[in-house]
């Protein structure tokens, strides 16, 4: 079934159908640019999102590129990019393949639509005209045939009128033949006419409108085909980048999965670890042997004739209390003879000698002292640490790490001096083999570099190497001694028991040394004995001033020390003075110096 046949007296229906169809092909190309921008905006929308989330690039120090999920979610902006590419494709395919191809097909459409349809209305304007001949040959048939009929009346009457001369009915018989003959030649006319315009008639509804109405058919359908591709390339559009979004879909669940906390814990610890030892356990300080005892001469003012052990543990107590909220001031020198007073003392008190109580003199003291509290703050470094080259501004375990990159760096880039060398000697070969290759004394200059680069890069490697083993070791000792302070007994005081009269003198220069030097005193100068002096002039107590228990089993071979059990009860003749030993007396009666950090001190 075809239009010609079926449709042939639809002529404008037809007009309106073929005109709706081009409509609708020009209203898909409008749906599909605007889906195209659509597209774009979305894709660009979806590029910004990921610039504005995703970081700088990253130094290979940054620590957050070393996390599992910063590289997840790095990976998964990376994944939405990409997919942000694809909808930039389809918005691509959809206006090249879409909009350019099927705005030009409509447009080619509406030129043939127009021409089979000028081509069809010539038809009908012909049809027109042979109808408008025929009609008009018609009327002079029938005009001419009245005439003539009137003129033979005329003649006939004439003829029979007596009256009438034979001129006059001559004359009227003439023009009554004439008037019959004009009518004839009509009669001929509109009847070669009527035949034309049948003929005409035929052509136009079984030939020529037909054959347009099939040309029209066949446009249509062909536009209709056309367009019902055009709805395929939306969806070929998408299928096409369908695999890569799906890759990239893909990609996003792997980032999901590669979220590992474990690591992500152990990188922490990696890059944070400072390898300092734990602070050790405090020392229980007995503040009720000032109240239980009388000054006098013999005791110099303290707790069995030891002012010092107060002071010293009170500055052990503050240097390893890590918890501090803020740091410090680093206490000024407690030598009290041979460095500088404190401000409430540097002009009021006298010496002991000239009989002030001892005691007022350690109460002032302590007040003007103020024990320094070590934070985690002064552990790590302040704000305004000036890095050095062998970082050793950083805590032990980061400096150990720095330093082996460091090492690394310079491996390879001695590595890569040495092979430019051995080419450099090659091509020097090669050229005093072959001079025309080259002139061998140009290359000197390049190899005199070279080996001056490897020089100094072998310098820097033994540079390294010596700051890591120290940094190596110093970790190793602080782990070990963090490991091994509840596993196993410390170890012994490197200094070797004191006895009474190298203690005070030794004790005396050292706070005159303190006291010459502006710096502010170091741990060990802190953890001097204070007021030694004096004990030349007082003899220690016979009687025990405390109990200890032994907490680890010690072998006393060495001059001035004695052996003790684990778990065996001891009297306490003198207590530490900072150095590290503790004076105790066994059950048996043998005394001498014991490690402090072996008892379990209770003071009477």
């Amino acid at each position: 079934m075809d239009w010609g046949t079926e449709l042939w007296d639809q002529f404008e229906v037809l007009e309106r159908h073929t005109q709706w169809g081009l409509d609708l092909l020009d209203k898909y190309v409008k749906f599909v640019k605007e889906r195209a921008e659509v597209e774009q905006a979305y894709a660009k929308q979806l590029r910004s999102l990921v610039k504005k989330y995703l970081p700088k690039k990253p130094t290979k120090d940054d620590p957050e590129v070393k996390f599992s999920q910063q590289q997840s979610f790095v990976q998964l902006l990376q994944e939405v990019n990409d997919f942000a590419g694809q909808r930039e494709l389809v918005a691509e395919s959809l206006g090249v393949r879409v909009c350019l191809e099927l705005a030009k097909y409509s447009q080619e459409m509406k030129q043939e639509r127009k021409m089979h349809f000028q081509e069809g209305r010539r038809a009908q304007q012909q049809l027109e005209n042979g109808f408008k001949q025929l009609e008009s040959s018609k009327r002079k048939f029938e005009r001419d045939c009245r005439e003539a009929e009137k003129a033979a009346h005329t003649a006939e009457r004439l003829d029979q009128d007596i009256n009438a001369t034979k001129a006059d009915v001559e004359k009227a018989k003439q023009q009554a033949h004439l008037r019959n003959h004009m009518a004839e030649e009509s009669k001929n006319e509109y009847a070669a006419q009527l035949q034309r315009f049948n003929r005409d008639q035929a052509h136009f509804y079984f030939s020529q409108m037909p054959q347009i109405f099939d040309k029209l058919q066949d446009m249509d359908e062909r536009r209709a085909t056309r367009l019902g591709a055009g709805y395929g390339l939306l969806s070929e559009a998408e299928l096409q980048v369908v695999p890569i979004i799906g890759k990239c879909l893909e990609g996003m669940k792997v980032a999901a999965e590669s979220v590992d906390a474990k690591n992500d814990s152990q990188v922490l610890i990696e890059l944070h670890k400072s390898g300092f030892a734990r602070p050790g356990d405090l020392e229980f300080e007995d503040f009720s042997q000032a109240m239980n005892r009388v000054p006098s001469d013999s005791s110099l003012g303290t707790p069995d004739g030891r002012p010092e052990l107060r002071a010293a543990s009170s500055r052990s107590r503050a240097k390893r209390w890590p918890f501090g909220k803020k740091n410090k001031p680093r206490p000024p020198s407690l030598s009290f003879l041979g460095g500088h007073l404190p401000s409430t003392l540097s002009d009021g008190p006298p010496s002991p000698r000239s009989g002030r109580d001892p005691l007022a003199i350690l109460s002032e003291i302590s007040k003007s002292v103020k024990p320094r509290l070590a934070s985690f703050r002064s552990l790590r470094g302040g704000r305004g640490t000036v890095v050095t080259e062998d970082f050793s501004h950083l805590p032990p375990e980061q400096q150990r790490k720095r330093l082996q990159q460091q090492l690394e760096e310079r491996n390879r880039e001695l590595q890569k001096e040495e092979d430019q060398r051995e080419a450099l000697k090659k091509m020097k070969d090669v050229y005093e083999k072959t001079p025309q290759m080259g002139d061998p004394a140009s290359l000197e200059p390049r190899i005199a570099e070279t080996l001056g680069n490897i020089e100094r890069l072998k310098l820097e490697v033994q540079k390294y190497e010596a700051w890591l083993a120290e940094a190596e070791s110093r970790v190793l000792s602080n782990r070990g001694d963090s490991l091994s302070r509840h596993t196993r007994p410390p170890d012994p005081p490197a200094t070797a028991p004191p006895d009474s009269s190298s203690s005070s003198n030794n004790s005396g220069s050292q706070d005159n040394k303190e006291s010459s030097s502006e710096e502010p005193p170091s741990e060990e100068s802190q953890d001097t004995p204070i007021y030694t002096e004096f004990d030349e002039d007082f003899e220690e107590p016979a009687s025990p001033i405390g109990q200890c228990v032994a907490i680890y089993h010690f072998e006393g071979s060495s001059e001035g020390t004695v052996s003790m059990s684990e778990g065996e009860d001891l009297s306490l003749m003198e207590e530490d003075k900072g150095d590290g030993w503790t004076r105790v007396r066994r059950k048996q009666g043998a005394e001498g110096y014991v490690p402090t950090s072996y008892l379990r001190v209770t003071l009477n």
